[in-house]
C-alpha cells in the first residue's frame, strides 16, 4: 500500500514538473517585445455605451459568413469579401447573390480603379487587379525585394496610385492558420512590423510610405488626397500620414505623421469614407484589461501562447463602429454591448443605408438611415 502511494506521488510530481517545464520552455512562434499599454479609457465621452447597433437587419448570405469589406461598385452592385475566400456580388437589397470570384487566396480589402477593375488586397497573394471579365493579375507581391506577407486594406487615389497596408511582415496568414490567427500572433508579439505601401501602376513600382505600425490595418484618403488615415490595430490608434512620406519609421518624430486617435476603447480595423466628409471606423474587439496588463511582460505573453487556444486572452464580443471628421471629431457612435453582430470592422455608407462590415458574422448587417 505504501509502495503504491509512493509510486502515485512520484507520477504526480513528474507530471507537474513536465507541465511546468512545458509552460516555461516550450517554443512559441512569437518573440514578444515590451510595450506599456495605456490604461483602457472605458466607454466614455463620444464612445459612451449605447445600443444603436442592436436593431440591425440581416441579409442572409446562405452558407457564407464574414462580410469583412463592402463596396458599392461602379455597376451599382454590392460587393463583399467573405471568409470562404469568395467575393460576393448582389443587388444592394441582397437579392440576386452570386460568387463574383475566388482568387484562391483571401481578399480582405478592395476598391475600384477608374476603369472599373477591382483592386484587391489579398492577404495570401498580394495586391491584385481583377477585371470585369474576372481576369486576375498580380500587380505586386514584393517591395524592395521583400515579400508582402499580409496585404490587408487598399484605397485608389484619383491620380491612379494605390495605397495599401501590409499588416505584418512577421506573420503571414498562409503560414499561421489564417488571417485571424496571424493577427493575434502579431499583436501579441508587438514587434510593430506593419507598413503602408504605394503602388504606381504607371511605373509598376512599389514603395514603402511608412513603417513601424503594430498591425497596419484600414486605410482611407483625405478629401484632398494628400493624407492617409491608417488604423494601427495593435496599439489602439488611428494615424494621419502624408502620402509623400518615403520609408518613414513612425517611431521617429515627424510633422507628416501624427496620431488622430490614441488609446481607443477597442481595436480599430477598417476605415471607410462615408458621406458628408465622414470616415467610418470599426472597433473589431473591445479592450481586454488582462491582456493590456500582460504587455510589459514578454514572459507572460509567451506563457499565454502555450495554453490551449480556448484560453488565449481574446477579448469578448462587442459590436462597435464610429464615424469621425478629418480633424478627429467623433460625429457618430453605434454599439451593441451584447455583440450579437460579432467583430464589426467598419461601415459602408450609402444615401439610405449603413452596411456593417464584420469578420465573422453569419449575415450582412444593415441599418436604415
Amino acid at each position: 500500500m505504501k509502495k503504491a502511494l509512493l509510486i502515485f506521488i512520484s507520477v504526480v510530481v513528474i507530471v507537474v514538473c513536465a507541465l511546468i517545464a512545458y509552460l516555461i520552455m516550450w517554443p512559441v512562434p512569437i518573440k514578444p517585445l515590451v510595450w506599456d499599454a495605456p490604461m483602457p479609457p472605458g466607454y466614455v465621452g463620444p464612445h459612451e455605451v449605447n445600443t444603436k447597433l442592436a436593431a440591425l437587419k440581416i441579409i442572409d448570405l446562405g452558407a457564407e459568413e464574414g462580410p469583412e469589406h463592402i463596396v458599392i461598385g461602379k455597376d451599382g452592385k454590392l460587393y463583399t469579401t467573405v471568409a470562404s475566400g469568395n467575393i460576393l456580388r448582389m443587388n444592394p437589397d441582397g437579392s440576386k447573390q452570386e460568387a463574383f470570384i475566388n482568387t484562391g487566396g483571401r481578399v480582405l480589402g478592395f476598391d475600384f480603379d477608374a476603369r472599373g477593375n477591382m483592386i484587391a488586397a489579398d492577404a495570401v497573394k498580394g495586391l491584385l487587379s481583377i477585371s470585369r471579365d474576372k481576369q486576375v493579375t498580380i500587380l505586386t507581391d514584393k517591395v524592395y525585394g521583400d515579400t508582402i506577407r499580409y496585404a490587408d486594406a487598399v484605397v485608389v487615389a484619383k491620380n491612379g496610385k494605390f495605397y495599401f497596408s501590409d499588416a505584418s511582415t512577421r506573420f503571414a496568414p498562409a503560414d499561421w492558420g489564417g488571417v485571424f490567427n496571424a493577427s493575434i500572433l502579431d499583436i501579441m508579439e508587438q514587434s510593430s512590423t506593419g507598413r503602408i505601401l504605394e503602388y504606381d501602376p504607371a511605373k509598376k513600382n512599389t514603395r514603402v510610405v511608412a513603417k513601424g505600425f503594430s498591425f497596419a490595418n484600414g486605410v482611407a484618403l483625405s478629401q484632398d488626397e494628400q493624407w492617409l488615415f491608417v488604423a494601427e490595430t495593435g496599439k489602439y490608434r488611428i494615424w494621419k500620414i502624408s502620402v509623400n512620406l518615403r520609408d518613414l519609421d513612425i517611431a521617429s518624430d515627424s510633422k507628416l505623421a501624427k496620431v488622430v486617435f490614441e488609446n481607443l476603447p477597442g481595436y480599430p480595423d477598417n476605415l471607410m469614407r462615408g458621406l458628408d466628409g465622414k470616415i467610418w471606423a470599426g472597433l473589431v474587439k473591445p479592450r481586454n484589461p488582462s491582456l493590456d496588463k500582460m504587455m510589459p511582460s514578454p514572459f507572460k505573453r509567451k506563457l499565454s501562447m502555450r495554453l490551449p487556444r480556448a484560453l488565449w486572452p481574446v477579448p469578448k464580443p462587442y459590436s462597435h463602429v464610429f464615424a469621425f471628421t478629418e480633424d478627429g471629431t467623433v460625429v457618430a457612435d453605434l454599439q451593441d454591448p451584447k455583440g450579437a453582430y460579432p467583430e464589426a470592422t467598419s461601415v459602408t455608407e450609402t444615401k439610405d443605408r449603413l452596411y456593417i462590415q464584420s469578420l465573422h458574422a453569419k449575415g450582412l448587417g444593415w441599418l436604415s438611415k
